[in-house]
């Protein structure tokens, strides 16, 4: 059966099928993302609804909210109907939800697994267009001290100075540290510089008595982690 909702607007809907109306009467899970996107937006365009707006816009990142959080405004104008305002309301509502999953872990959480530390690492690495090098910083009952960005590089690779690392650690009486990098490729394999790097910051880690406990790289919401694969 032909859908013939898309070209009535929203308000001539019956009450239950608007999206605010339905968010009120049957809860936040009831609406589709579409829908939700729907009520950021406000309003459609000249030839489209809000809803069906939201549709197109999802449609443009393949029903992905991970890679409709990587687009800048100037992506979002690009898309027919999405105005600044609109672009603006998109970007600050996943920005929100990326600082909602970062409130959820307890800041000073002890961190006895790799989920623990991609928890912890995850919202400083998942929207990166290009590769970026952070380390997580912990004191000696591995409770996080901070999480420190290293170094910012292209879409192939970012270069890494192991002193910069350690004089963050020294500076910050950390006991050990957890290297994380993304791979904004989906890629979770690591490669032969990974592998170098990561025992070449061991091995200084060694000589400091600062350890080394993991290495986690990161693309999109899953992750590989060196300690896990026994390659520490």
């Amino acid at each position: 059966m032909e859908d013939t909702s898309a070209r009535i607007p929203i308000h001539q809907w019956a009450q239950d099928d608007q999206p605010r109306e339905k968010l009120m009467n049957k809860g936040k899970e009831a609406l589709s993302d579409a829908e939700l996107i729907a009520i950021l937006l406000r309003s459609g365009s000249i030839s489209q609804s809000a809803v069906e707006l939201g549709r197109s816009l999802l449609q443009k990142v393949d029903h992905n909210l991970i890679a409709l959080s990587k687009l800048s405004i100037d992506d979002l104008m690009r898309h027919k109907g999405i105005g600044e305002a609109k672009a603006l309301s998109i970007i600050a509502a996943l920005e929100l939800g990326m600082r909602r999953r970062l409130a959820e872990v307890p800041v000073r959480k002890t961190v006895s697994s790799s989920r623990d530390a991609f928890d912890l690492l995850y919202t400083s690495v998942a929207d990166c267009l290009y590769e970026e090098f952070w380390v997580l910083l912990l004191n000696h009952a591995n409770r996080r001290i901070s999480v420190e960005q290293i170094s910012e590089g292209g879409q192939a690779g970012t270069v890494v100075d192991p002193k910069k690392i350690f004089k963050l650690a020294l500076e910050q009486n950390a006991a050990g540290i957890i290297l994380c990098h993304n791979h904004p490729s989906g890629n979770l394999n690591p490669s032969t510089a990974d592998r170098n790097l990561t025992d070449k910051i061991k091995n200084a880690g060694n000589f400091l008595d600062i350890k080394v406990l993991d290495h986690l790289i990161i693309a999109d919401e899953s992750y590989y982690s060196f300690a896990d694969n026994g390659l520490m």
